[in-house]
């Protein structure tokens, strides 16, 4: 039986030129499983309509407590989210499904897969359980690859990773668990262990969220403003950035007037406020 810890260099040598020891027939059931997920994943995307109102999910436990509050409680339709964007997530999933088919075909046993998880009241979905340990898989840039690949993301983990993993695991009934990690840029493949000491209390954040997002006082935001440069000039923080409910979570700024936003050649700031004017075009219509 092999050992999670060799996982990575075992996915590396499907891809060395080296026959492979397991029987094609065997090599197709798992590719078949494979396009069956694909297909899942693709309907679903193809059929999504936009999300007015959403409940709790232990996937998302680890989000701030103002954003989980907008997911519950906005009346509005989340921003929309480019086509571009949303075949960028699709393909996201599509690496994680990877990652799971080159796992059993390098001789590691796979369960689980997509089994429907509770904590507290709360419903999720797991990855997988790979040689016995629960395992969440993860397509990601280079940038956010480089934390899971240096284990920096007990102390930078603005998508509430660690939150999940633990959910994932309680309700397992495990101890520790482990990511399973893609760069999508480079193909490169990290795998982090999460040791028991590093696991947050999912069972405490779900009875605390309970009561935040039935509250109809908004939490403070996620994160302080940051400073645009020296002009004087305020943008929102950067993890704001991809949130759905900024437009709506900075309507007050500005002099009521919201974030004002200015399309540059490689970004768009949102300035919550505005000591000299950028001289770039302003954006009206997000």
């Amino acid at each position: 039986m092999k050992k999670i810890e060799t996982l990575v260099e075992d996915i590396y040598s499907l891809f060395t030129y080296d026959p492979i020891k397991m029987d094609e027939k065997e090599v197709d059931k798992y590719i078949d499983t494979f396009g069956e997920m694909l297909k899942v994943h693709i309907k679903a995307f193809l059929y999504e309509e936009p999300r007015t109102k959403g409940n709790l999910r232990l996937s998302a436990i680890g989000k701030p407590d103002r954003r989980l509050w907008y997911d519950i409680n906005s009346k509005k339709k989340v921003d929309s989210i480019s086509p571009s964007t949303r075949i960028k997530f699709l393909y996201g999933y599509i690496l994680e499904e990877f990652l799971l088919l080159c796992a059993s075909i390098s001789g590691h046993t796979v369960t689980d897969q997509q089994k429907e998880l509770v904590v507290e009241g709360v419903k999720g979905h797991q990855d997988a359980i790979i040689d016995g340990v629960l395992v969440d898989c993860k397509s990601a840039s280079s940038f956010s690859f480089k934390k899971f690949k240096d284990n920096s993301l007990v102390d930078n983990d603005p998508f509430g990773y660690m939150y999940q993993v633990a959910a994932y695991a309680k309700a397992n009934n495990l101890n520790e668990a482990s990511f399973l990690v893609i760069d999508k840029s480079t193909g490169e493949i990290c795998l982090l262990n999460v040791p028991s000491m590093a696991m947050e209390n999912p069972v405490t954040r779900i009875k605390d969220l309970k009561n935040i997002v039935k509250s109809k006082d908004k939490p403070d935001r996620c994160y302080p403003a940051q400073a645009s440069g020296q002009s004087g000039n305020m943008k929102i923080h950067s993890n704001c950035n991809f949130c759905d409910h900024k437009i709506e979570c900075y309507s007050d700024i500005n002099q009521g007037k919201g974030l004002r936003s200015f399309k540059y050649s490689n970004r768009i700031e949102h300035l919550v406020k505005v000591v000299k004017e950028p001289t770039v075009e302003e954006v009206t219509n997000l």
